[in-house]
């Protein structure tokens, strides 16, 4: 039984249709006879433009048009696609330089999009691609992820993209001055490349007055307001769709150039176009996810309790701002700053710098696990110098139950959390007494075991408000309408459980309906753990509407002086009547009260939700090979009041799963001239289902009290946690062996070399 008295984990209500192929994804449903688009794109890190002659690839068999930025200039399409700046130290907003659809006069990464080709078919739009004259000098590129070098764009000198701080710096200070013991760790945070299932695409279409774009992505009415700026088209003239997609993790939550310059040649043509990425063009072009180099330092007292916490770091951008990307190392990052731990003084500092090199922006947890790894390295580093066990330290820090609301040094404020609590619950579930014998029991095998510890927190993101909209239709179902949208994660089944729970309504009889902008006027879309709390919340405004109204409509329908909805059934003094909500409709549709069948409505969070919890992981390592195994995972959480289980359980072991594959193989490496050397899945190792051991998950649940639903968010929760667990658990099979720092990727190579570098 869940919070709310019902049955919980129902089976998934949209994997029949996924599992028998009947899913309908982007390149499932483009309008037939669509154009197929294909993008020249740059072969070279960093070149100035000196001759573009499309001439000859116009006049081949079957092409529709081929477009440079030179004809969505004439078409009056903006020049610059749309960024969020940070503000710096100093009030003046981080650079934000022109980004162009398609390439204007200088190309700054490699597989930057440099003119457009429509044809009828993909072989002829490829064949005319190739016949375009393309020339360039090229320049010296900017790859390292350090200020000054080639500058990129004339708005950045250094090629620094912006400064932003948070915390007392002074205060700081003052705790290191006084401090008795310090510890510093530098750690590198290696980039990483989505590689959603599905890859990105989208098509668009033209009638004449109105533009729709459908494209895969995590929500509709941030692009509907970006297309129609860059169009130029009024707000009613432009249709956004977001159908099954697969997989998303934060990469499709944006726009693209891509998706700006297809909606443009449909508008030109007025006929349908249709593009598709292929996975190396993906993987060349996609925002790709963390790349940061952090610098920590902790303060302790006699006591080796924290005092002060500082971090300085360098954020790589890539080439170009993406459409969040100043904010993820920045303040998406802060928010959880100090993590669990009572840390009376903190300050960040954080230099974007702009590369010659795919674009960095949001990817699951969306700067949350950067700042996590980070501190929890360090403090497990931390326990290491002083001479203490990792969980001890961590014992001695944690926010106390008692300290609840609790402000951070960083200005968020904590509602809940007993977070000794969760590490007690992991260390039994993860039989942390016998780990001794467990590493004996490898040792005389020759390989080396360690255990790791991470005690995260993450911070719900994104839009605070939501809408639903509860429709009565005639042929007797259903549909709830919703304001965010579906990557994989199961809202058409916890949302509809939901309502069903609430109202009494058959789960079978409901439909979510989502990501068209057409029918949904306001939402906002998935991402930052946000979606199920804050439309959880949304849906029973909704709920709470429509039994208000069916109450006093019932009421004089049936003559009674009142009516009051039970949960499940419509209930009054003077008649023996107990009408059903779906009951009540028919007789609102019979008494021709359409006003009924229709409730909407719209609610704001009252204040922002933290999740919580531990990872314990053990990795056994072969020295002979490098090869890291991990061979056992704990994770004991607490996201609140749970609607679903099954289903929570299901975006912690995904979360797990993406991060150990940066922890231990996924890594994009550019090489000096900017080329991508890991642009195929030959190159690029992603994580299988061998690699993972079964994933022990258990929960200890702290309701939240900032929505009235006690909920906390899931969908970023295990890559926040995974990350510091793993890593510290490599730390402590290797640390007695002399090796004293580690950083991801934790590859057999790498592991090897530090082996054969330590210095006992």
């Amino acid at each position: 039984m869940n919070a709310f008295g019902k049955s919980q984990s129902i089976r998934r209500l949209e994997d029949v249709r996924f599992l028998t192929g009947h899913g309908r994804y982007v390149d499932d449903i483009a309008p037939e006879g669509a154009l197929v688009a294909v993008f020249l794109r740059a072969p070279v890190a960093h070149a100035d433009i000196t001759t573009l002659d499309v001439a000859a690839a116009r006049a081949m068999p079957g092409v529709a048009a081929v477009l440079t930025i030179a004809d969505l200039d004439a078409a009056g399409v903006a020049r610059s696609m749309r960024t969020i700046p940070v503000t710096g130290p100093d009030g003046r907003e981080g650079a934000t330089p022109d980004r162009p659809a398609l390439a204007r006069d200088r190309v700054r990464f490699v597989g930057e999009p440099v003119a457009l080709v429509v044809a009828e078919t993909l072989a002829q739009a490829r064949d005319a691609a190739e016949a375009i004259e393309f020339a360039f000098d090229e320049r010296d590129p900017h790859v390292e992820l350090a200020p000054g070098g080639p500058t990129l764009h004339a708005e950045a000198p250094d090629n620094i993209a912006y400064r932003w701080e948070i915390g007392d710096g002074p205060a700081t200070d003052a705790a290191f001055a006084g401090a008795a013991h310090r510890v510093t760790l530098r750690l590198r945070h290696n980039r990483i490349i989505c590689n959603s299932m599905e890859p990105r695409g989208a098509f668009a279409e033209w009638d004449g007055t109105r533009l729709h774009l459908c494209f895969g992505g995590q929500g509709v009415w941030g692009p509907k307001a970006q297309l129609s700026a860059a169009l130029g088209l009024d707000p009613e003239n432009v249709r956004v769709t977001v159908p099954d997609v697969g997989g998303g993790f934060g990469m499709k939550v944006m726009m693209y150039p891509e998706y700006i310059a297809i909606a443009a040649a449909a508008r030109a043509l007025g006929r349908p176009v249709r593009w598709m990425s292929e996975r190396t063009e993906a993987m060349l072009t996609d925002n790709a996810g963390r790349d940061l180099i952090s610098e920590a330092e902790l303060a302790f007292d006699a006591d080796h309790r924290i005092t002060g916490y500082r971090v300085k770091i360098l954020s790589n951008l890539g080439a170009y701002n993406s459409g969040f990307a100043q904010n993820i190392q920045s303040t998406a990052s802060a928010r959880v700053l100090t993590g669990v731990y009572h840390i009376p003084a903190a300050h960040a500092a954080v230099t974007g710098i702009f590369t010659n090199t795919t674009q960095v922006d949001a990817y699951r947890g969306a700067g949350r696990p950067e700042a996590i790894y980070t501190l929890e390295r360090t403090l497990d580093h931390a326990a290491r110098v002083l001479g203490l066990s990792p969980a001890e330290l961590r014992r001695r820090n944690y926010i106390a139950p008692t300290q609840m609301p609790y402000a951070t040094p960083s200005g968020e404020t904590y509602d809940t959390g007993e977070f000794a609590q969760l590490l007690t619950r992991a260390e039994a579930e993860a039989d942390v007494p016998g780990f001794a014998a467990r590493r004996a029991a490898s040792e005389a095998m020759g390989r080396l075991r360690g255990l790791g510890i991470c005690s995260y927190i993450e911070a719900i993101l994104g839009d605070p408000s939501e809408g639903a909209t509860v429709e009565f239709c005639d042929d007797g179902t259903v549909n709830l309408y919703v304001g965010t949208v579906s990557n994989g994660q199961g809202h058409e089944t916890v949302y509809a459980q939901f309502l069903a729970d609430r109202t009494g309504l058959p789960v079978e009889a409901i439909r979510v309906v989502q990501a068209d902008s057409d029918r949904i006027a306001q939402g906002g879309g998935t991402g930052g753990s946000r979606s199920v709390t804050v439309q959880g919340m949304a849906t029973l405004g909704a709920v709470e509407e429509m039994t208000a109204a069916f109450e006093a409509f019932l009421a004089a329908e049936l003559g009674v002086p009142e009516m009051r909805f039970d949960g499940a059934t419509f209930r009054g003094e003077g008649t023996n009547r107990t009408p059903t909500l779906m009951e009540a409709a028919d007789l609102a549709r019979a008494a021709g009260r359409t006003d009924l069948l229709r409730h909407a409505a719209r609610r704001t969070l009252p204040g922002r939700s933290y999740p919580n919890g531990t990872h314990i992981a053990e990795v056994e390592i072969d020295p002979e090979t490098g090869v890291v195994t991990l061979d056992r995972f704990t994770v004991t959480d607490d996201f609140g009041n749970l609607i679903h289980p099954m289903l929570a359980e299901g975006q912690v072991h995904g979360g797990v799963a993406q991060g150990f594959g940066q922890a231990v193989c996924e890594f994009a490496i550019h090489d000096a001239t900017g080329q991508q050397l890991t642009a195929s899945f030959m190159d690029y190792a992603m994580p299988r289902a061998t690699d993972l051991p079964p994933i022990r998950f258990t929960t200890e649940p702290v309701p939240s009290v900032n929505n009235p639903l006690g909920m906390k968010g899931c969908g970023e929760a295990g890559t926040v946690g995974a990350l510091a667990a793993i890593g510290n658990a490599v730390q402590d099979a290797l640390w007695d062996r002399g090796v004293r720092q580690v950083d991801m990727p934790f590859t057999p190579s790498r592991v090897w070399g530090w082996l054969r570098n330590a210095q006992p």
